[in-house]
């Protein structure tokens, strides 16, 4: 494909996924009540058992509380048409593969979209843990008036850390099958990789503490080490299938 070919895929394979993401935002804006209630309950369920605490949510002018309910249904809408615009993302991609590594890489289409709604569901699990944590710094005697649309912000934002995080090894291993990343390559620098891995789960998580980004940093740690060992299967099946003649030196005369 010529560059102004590409451009033109991509823009259509982007039309897709934001119509895809606009259907899906126009019914999160409908449902906006019982979206509020799942998202605020770990803030309910923190000021439930501390009674004590003079901890509440607040608009801060007329106008929050529709701009917050827009950014809700947006933030649906990414989540709930993430099927879609994943799958966009890597059909963008695929054209330059070969028919087998395309047939490959139907696997890794098929874990994207589990692999991203684990990570968004493991996020909001452990949010009420990190808020406990971080409300826990408040000094006696202090209130803790914050602003609604401030706290769905941090919300929003960590669960899409953790699904977009998930997403980690779909992405090593699309990087061997386009022959970039080889396995051997991955495993030599596992070092490096930690040290990375735990820098990006200190930038990308919203919150300061350890418990945090110890939590984001484990299973990214797990999905690194699994995606060298699919990557060492398929370098492994690409090396049977390797002509013996594209072994010898170009300075060689090979048995054929």
């Amino acid at each position: 494909m010529t560059l102004r070919e590409h451009l033109l895929e991509f823009r259509r394979r982007l039309v897709i996924s934001a119509v895809a993401v606009l259907v899906v935002a126009i019914v999160g804006f409908d449902r906006y009540q019982w979206i509020f209630d799942q998202l605020s309950r770990p803030f309910a369920d923190y000021k439930r058992m501390h009674p004590h605490s003079l901890i509440s949510l607040n608009f801060a002018n007329a106008t929050a509380a529709f701009s917050n309910r827009v950014n809700v249904a947006i933030f649906v809408g990414v989540l709930g048409a993430s099927p879609i615009w994943l799958y966009q993302f890597w059909a963008f991609i695929v054209p330059g593969l070969t028919r087998r590594e395309k047939r490959i890489s139907l696997t890794f289409v098929a874990a994207i979209v589990p692999l991203f709604i684990a990570g968004c569901w493991f996020g909001y699990w452990i949010l009420p843990k990190s808020l406990e944590i971080l409300y826990g710094f408040t000094p006696a005697g202090a209130s803790n008036i914050q602003q609604t649309t401030d706290y769905f912000t941090f919300v929003m934002r960590f669960i899409l850390v953790f699904g977009l995080a998930s997403l980690f090894p779909v992405i090593l291993v699309g990087l061997n099958l386009a022959h970039v990343l080889p396995a051997h390559l991955m495993i030599r620098g596992w070092r490096f990789a930690v040290v990375l891995i735990f820098v990006f789960a200190a930038v990308a998580t919203p919150t300061p503490d350890a418990y945090t980004m110890f939590l984001l940093a484990g299973p990214l740690l797990v999905l690194y080490f699994a995606a060298w060992a699919v990557a060492w299967l398929l370098d492994r099946r690409r090396a049977k299938r390797r002509p013996e003649w594209l072994e010898v030196a170009d300075d060689e005369a090979s048995t054929i």
